[in-house]
C-alpha cells in the first residue's frame, strides 16, 4: 500500500516557529509649554524617532495605516483653540498595499496644539503607528502638562518619556529548547536516517555513480563536494521557502498569528499528531510513504547527463528515493522545532541535511571507504521500527497539547504515563524478538547490541512505573503532562492538587485550571491584587501556557525544591497568566485592542496584555510586583537554576518591604 506524498506537504506547510518579539522603543514623545497671549498657551508635543523607523501623519486613512492622533480629556478648566497642527518634513508616496496615498515622518515631527485657560492640567494621550521595513508597532503616551502662572516661562521644563505600549503578534504557547538542542536532535534524526533500510544500500550506489566518472582527482573531488552540497540545497531551501514566502506575504504580524494558531490551536495539533501515528504505522510496515514513481524514473534518467546537472539530479533521486524513510523523520525533526524561533525549522533542516550528506560525500570522495561499511541486512529493518515505537511516543505530545490547551480530559498524566509504559514494553520485546513485523528477518540469536537497548528500554519503563502514583519523573517534565492533571498521587489519597483555602476557594477560572504542587493562587490579576492588598503581599506573576515545555520543566524542576515552595506558599500571592488557553470568557471581560480586534478568549487576552505591559511573547516568565502593580525586581525567565530562583523570589520581598 502507498500513500501519496500529500502527508509530507502538509507538514512542510504546518512547520513554523514562534516569533519571539522583543521589547521595541523606536519613537521617544516630549512635550513643552509655551505662553503666547494673555491665558493662552501653545503645547507642543515632539516625537524623535529611531533611524530606519517612521510614524505615520494625521490622515485619516479610512482602511489604511493608523494615523498619529491626540485625545484631549475633556475639562471645564481649559478650551482648545484649533486643532493640533503638525510641523516637519512629510513625506509622501502611493502604498500599493493599501492603495492609497499616504504621509509619513522620519527623525523628527512636532505636534501643536493651542489653548485657552487660566490654570489647568491639559491631558492628552497621542496613538499612533511606528514602522521599519520588517515590522509595525502601535503605541500611545499620555501627557500631563500644567498651564498658567507656574507655565509663564517659555518652554517650561520638559518631560520625556519613551512609547510605553508595544502591540505585537501575540505568541502561543511555549517557547522551546535552545537552538542547540534542536540542532543536536536533528543530527541524531540524521544519524537514524543513515541507519534505515531505504537510505543506506543507496551509499554503494553513490560510489559507483562517481567511478563511472572521467577526469582529474580534483575535479573528482569537486564533484563529490558539489554532490554534497545539493543534497543540503533540496533539504534546506523548500523549508527556508515556504516559512520566508509567509513571512514577505503577509509581514511578522500574520506569520506570528499563523505559528500561533499552529501551535495552540486544536487543528493543527491533531493533524500532527494523526500524521506522527500515519509515520508509525508506516515505519512498521503497513503501508510505504513514496513519492509518485513518475516523478522518481524522471529523475534518475536526467542524473545520466554530465557537469553539474547531472549530479544535481544524482542528488535529487537519493533524496526522491530515500523518501520513504526520511520523510518521517524530517517531519519529526521539523515538527518539533516549531516552538523556537524564525530560523528554528531552517537551521534544525540545515544542520539534518549537512549530517545526513555528509557520509555520500566521504565516500565519493574516497570510495576505497566502502569496504569497511557493515552489509546491508535485516538489521536495517529494525532500526526502522524502532523508530517506529519513537513516532508513537512522540505524537502523542500533540494530542496532549490540544487536550490541555482545550480541557478535554481525554490524556490525564497517568493515562500519558500508561501508554508510553506500554510503548517502550513493547519496543523491548522487540529487541528481544519477541515481537515480529512484516519485514523483519528471523532472527537465530540475540546480538549483544539488541540486548543493550532492550536493557534501556525495560529500564525507561521502571523509571516511568512510579509516576502511576505520583513520581514527578523530572526528565519527562517537559513531556508529560502538568502534574495537577493526576488522578491520583500515593500518601494523599486524592488528587494531586491540594483543595484551596476558603480564602481563595471559587476563584475565578478555578474550574478549569490548578496550580502545581498544590499550591493556591488565582488566574485572574485583578482578582489576584484584590487579595494580595487585603494580606499585604507581593504578587508572583507567572505568565505560563498549557503547551511551554520550558514552563513544565521549571515547574519540575525548580518549583519543586521545598525552598522555592515554602517563599511561594508564604510570601506571594500567585496568579497564573495561561496565553494559550482556549475558554471562551464572559463577554464583560473581552479585551478590545488598539487596532480594534475583540479578544474573546483567555489565552489571547493574557497573551496580549503580556506583550502590551511587559513588552514580552515568551514563557516562561515570571514578574514580582508591588502594591502599585509596579515590577519589583528584574523579571525572569526560562532558568533551571534553583539556586537562581530562590534569590529572585528574596529580592523581590526586600523590595517589597522597602518600598512599604
Amino acid at each position: 500500500m502507498k500513500l501519496n506524498s500529500i502527508l509530507m506537504t502538509i507538514v512542510a506547510v504546518l512547520t513554523s516557529t514562534m516569533v519571539f518579539a522583543q521589547p521595541i522603543e523606536p519613537v521617544m514623545w516630549s512635550s513643552s509649554v509655551e505662553k503666547i497671549a494673555e491665558d493662552e498657551y501653545r503645547i507642543t508635543y515632539k516625537a524623535s524617532i529611531e533611524q530606519g523607523w517612521h510614524i505615520y501623519d494625521m490622515g485619516p486613512y479610512e482602511g489604511g495605516p493608523m494615523a498619529t492622533s491626540f485625545t484631549f480629556e475633556p475639562s471645564s478648566d481649559y478650551e482648545l483653540v484649533g486643532g493640533v497642527e503638525p510641523t516637519g518634513d512629510v513625506k509622501r508616496h502611493f502604498d500599493q498595499n493599501f492603495g492609497m496615498e499616504i504621509g509619513y515622518y522620519e527623525d523628527e515631527v512636532i505636534f501643536s496644539q493651542i489653548v485657552k485657560s487660566s490654570v489647568a492640567t491639559i491631558v492628552a494621550t497621542v496613538d499612533y503607528m511606528a514602522c521599519n521595513d520588517s515590522n509595525c508597532i502601535t503605541g500611545d503616551y499620555e501627557f500631563k502638562t500644567k498651564v498658567g502662572e507656574s507655565a509663564a516661562v517659555a518652554p517650561a521644563q520638559e518631560v520625556v518619556a519613551p512609547a510605553q505600549e508595544v502591540v505585537a503578534p501575540a505568541q502561543e504557547a511555549g517557547k522551546g529548547g535552545s537552538i542547540w538542542g534542536y540542532i543536536f536532535s536533528a543530527v541524531g534524526w540524521a544519524l537514524i536516517a543513515l541507519l534505515t533500510p531505504c537510505v543506506f544500500p543507496m551509499i554503494p550506489m553513490t560510489v559507483s555513480f562517481f567511478l563511472k566518472g572521467s577526469g582529474s582527482v580534483a575535479q573528482g573531488r569537486f564533484r563529490a563536494l558539489m554532490y554534497g552540497l545539493f543534497i543540503v540545497l533540496l533539504y534546506t531551501l523548500p523549508i527556508a521557502i515556504i516559512i520566508f514566502l509567509t513571512w514577505l506575504i503577509g509581514g511578522e504580524a500574520v506569520t506570528a498569528d499563523i505559528f500561533n494558531w499552529l501551535s495552540t490551536h486544536w487543528l493543527p495539533n491533531i493533524i500532527f499528531f494523526i500524521v506522527f501515528m500515519v509515520f508509525a504505522a508506516s515505519f512498521f510496515g503497513a503501508f510505504e510513504i513514496v513519492l509518485p514513481e513518475k516523478m522518481v524514473n524522471n529523475s534518475d534518467a536526467k542524473a545520466d547527463k554530465g557537469g553539474l546537472v547531472g549530479i544535481f539530479f544524482m542528488a535529487l533521486t537519493l533524496v526522491l528515493v530515500s523518501f520513504s524513510c526520511t520523510g518521517p523523520i524530517i517531519g519529526s525533526a521539523l515538527i518539533q522545532s516549531t516552538s523556537g524561533e524564525v530560523w528554528t525549522p531552517i537551521i534544525t533542516m540545515l544542520a539534518f541535511s549537512v549530517v545526513f550528506a555528509l557520509p555520500f560525500t566521504l565516500f565519493a570522495l574516497f570510495p576505497s571507504w566502502l569496504k569497511q561499511l557493515p552489509k546491508s541486512g535485516g538489521w536495517l529493518n529494525s532500526v526502522k521500527v524502532v523508530l517506529g515505537f519513537v513516532e508513537l511516543a512522540l505524537g502523542l505530545k500533540f494530542l496532549s497539547v490540544a487536550d490541555q490547551t482545550y480541557h478535554w480530559g481525554l490524556l490525564d498524566r497517568e493515562v500519558y504515563l500508561a501508554i508510553w509504559i506500554a510503548i517502550f514494553f513493547l519496543l523491548g520485546l522487540y529487541l528481544l524478538g519477541k515481537l515480529k513485523f512484516k519485514h523483519d528477518s528471523d532472527m537465530p540469536y540475540l546480538s549483544v547490541t539488541r540486548l543493550v537497548f532492550a536493557i534501556a528500554s525495560f529500564a525507561f519503563v521502571v523509571y516511568m512505573l512510579p509516576g502511576m502514583w505520583g513520581a514527578p519523573l523530572r526528565a519527562l517534565s517537559g513531556y508529560m503532562p502538568p502534574m495537577q492533571t493526576q488522578d491520583f498521587v500515593m500518601g494523599t489519597g486524592a488528587s494531586a492538587a491540594t483543595p484551596q483555602s476558603q480564602m481563595t476557594s471559587g476563584v475565578k477560572y478555578g474550574d478549569v485550571l490548578e496550580l502545581p504542587h498544590g499550591l493556591e493562587g488565582f488566574f485572574d490579576l485583578a482578582e489576584a491584587k484584590a487579595y494580595a492588598a487585603e494580606v499585604d503581599k507581593p504578587i508572583f506573576l507567572d505568565f505560563t501556557g498549557h503547551g511551554c515545555v520550558n514552563c513544565r520543566e521549571m515547574e519540575a524542576r525548580v518549583w519543586s525544591d521545598s525552598r522555592v515552595l515554602d517563599i511561594l506558599k508564604n510570601d506571594y500571592v500567585i496568579v497564573a497568566l495561561y496565553a494559550d488557553d482556549k475558554l471562551k470568557v464572559a463577554e464583560q471581560d473581552w479585551v478590545v485592542t488598539d487596532t480594534g480586534k475583540v479578544l474573546k478568549t483567555l489565552g489571547k487576552i493574557n497573551s496580549y496584555y503580556a506583550l502590551k505591559t511587559y513588552g514580552v511573547n515568551a514563557q516562561p516568565y515570571y514578574v514580582l510586583l508591588g502594591q502599585n502593580g509596579e515590577p519589583l525586581v528584574e523579571p525572569r525567565s526560562y532558568d533551571l537554576s534553583v539556586e537562581g530562583f530562590i534569590n529572585f523570589l528574596q529580592s523581590g520581598v526586600e523590595a517589597y518591604k522597602n518600598r512599604k
